[in-house]
C-alpha cells in the first residue's frame, strides 16, 4: 500500500478505534505519516516504544492501599488519562519488545485498559514495526496479539515522496537526482550487513546536511554515512550538474536563457522551477514556467506540468495553458 492510499486507510481505522499494525521496511516513513495525521486532525499524539519497556512498566507498579485492604497497580504516568482527550497511542517498534513485554500488551490492544488504567474514549492504537525480514532485532508476534489488529504493508513510492519532499523543502538536488534515479530512493537489502543505504529518512538527513553548511571537503564521506557510499558517489556526481544550470530566477521572469538538453541537467531543473515556484509564486512565474516548457523535449514538458500540478500549482488559470495543451495534450495520460 502507498503512502497515500495508506494515509487515507489510517484515517478512516482510527476514527473508527480499530487498532492498526503498519508493516514496512526500516526508514520508508511509517511513524511520519501516523504522526501527520495526529497533527492534521489536532490529535494529541504519544509515541511508546515498548523495547525500552519492562512487563511492569505498562502495567503499573502494585502497592498497598491500606484503607481498603487491597493490592492496586500505580499506572504509568506516559499513558494519557484526561477522560476528555483524544488522541492517538502509537506503538513503534512493537515487535522488538521481547515477547513478555509483548502479552503485557495484549489487554491494552483488545479491551483498552490493562490493570487499573483504562484508556480514555476519544484514543486510537496504532502499532508499526519491521518486517522479520528485514533482519532487525525483532521477535515474531504471538497470534493472539497480531490477531488483535487490522495489519497494512507499507510501500515506498517515489511519486508520494515527491510530494512530500516539494512541500517540505528539501533540497531540490536531492529531488532531481532521486526522480533522475528513482531505484535510489529506497535501497536495502537484508541479505547485507549495511549500516548506511538510502531510504526516505536518510534522505531527509542528507538535505539537513546540506543546509548545515558543512565544508564540501567533508560532504562526500557525512552523506556516504548516511546513504552508502555507492549512492552518496553517485549523487554528488550528480550535484555537479547543477552548476551548468541557467539563473533559474532570471528563467521564471521571461528571460529567454540557453539550457542544454541534457537528461541530467532537464531533471535538475525541473526541480529547481518547482522548488523556486513554491517557495514564491506569481502568475508570471507560471506564465513564464509554461512558456518555457514549450522549449523543453516533449517528455521533460509533460513531466513539468504534472508536478506542478502535483504541487498544486495553478497552470489552468494561466494564460499560456491553452497554448500548451494544444502542443501536448495528446501526450497527457
Amino acid at each position: 500500500m502507498k503512502a497515500k492510499e495508506l494515509s487515507k486507510s489510517l484515517e478512516k481505522l482510527i476514527e473508527s478505534q480499530i487498532p492498526v499494525f503498519v508493516w514496512g521496511s526500516p526508514g520508508i516513513g511509517k511513524s511520519s505519516i501516523i504522526k501527520q495525521i495526529a497533527t492534521d486532525k489536532g490529535l494529541e499524539f504519544v509515541d511508546l516504544r515498548l523495547s525500552l519497556l519492562d512487563p511492569t512498566d505498562l502495567k503499573g507498579i502494585p502497592f498497598f492501599d491500606k484503607d481498603n485492604h487491597e493490592a492496586v497497580w500505580a499506572s504509568p504516568n506516559f499513558l494519557p488519562k484526561n477522560p476528555d482527550s483524544k488522541g492517538i497511542l502509537f506503538l513503534d517498534e512493537i515487535n522488538t519488545a521481547p515477547p513478555s513485554v509483548q502479552a503485557s500488551a495484549y489487554q491494552l490492544v483488545l479491551d483498552r485498559k490493562v490493570g487499573d488504567y483504562e484508556l480514555p474514549k476519544g484514543w486510537s492504537i496504532v502499532a508499526a514495526g519491521n518486517h522479520e525480514s528485514d533482519r532487525g532485532v525483532v521477535y515474531r508476534m504471538p497470534p493472539p496479539l497480531a490477531n488483535r489488529f487490522v495489519h497494512l504493508n507499507m510501500e515506498v513510492s517515489f511519486e508520494d515522496w515527491k510530494g512530500w519532499a516539494y512541500s517540505n523543502g528539501i533540497d531540490s538536488s536531492i529531488i532531481a537526482f532521486l526522480h533522475y534515479d528513482e531505484s535510489k530512493l529506497f535501497d536495502f537489502d537484508p541479505s547485507k550487513n549495511q549500516k548506511s543505504f538510502p531510504t526516505p529518512r536518510s534522505w531527509e538527513y542528507v538535505h539537513r546536511v546540506l543546509a548545515s553548511n558543512i565544508e564540501s571537503t567533508l560532504l562526500m564521506e557525512i552523506i556516504s554515512g548516511a546513504v552508502g557510499s555507492e549512492s552518496a558517489t553517485a549523487f554528488m556526481s550528480f550535484r555537479k550538474v547543477m552548476s551548468r544550470l541557467p539563473d533559474i530566477e532570471k528563467l521564471l521572469n521571461g528571460e529567454e536563457l540557453e539550457v542544454e538538453h541534457d537528461s541530467q541537467v532537464l531533471f535538475a531543473l525541473i526541480a529547481g522551477i518547482i522548488s523556486n515556484i513554491k517557495q514564491n509564486s506569481s502568475k508570471e512565474k507560471v506564465d513564464n514556467a509554461l512558456k518555457f516548457s514549450l522549449r523543453l523535449p516533449k517528455e521533460f514538458s509533460v513531466m513539468l506540468v504534472k508536478d506542478m500540478q502535483q504541487n498544486k500549482i495553478n497552470v489552468e488559470a494561466s494564460s499560456v495553458w491553452e497554448d500548451w495543451v494544444e502542443e501536448f495534450a495528446y501526450l497527457l495520460v
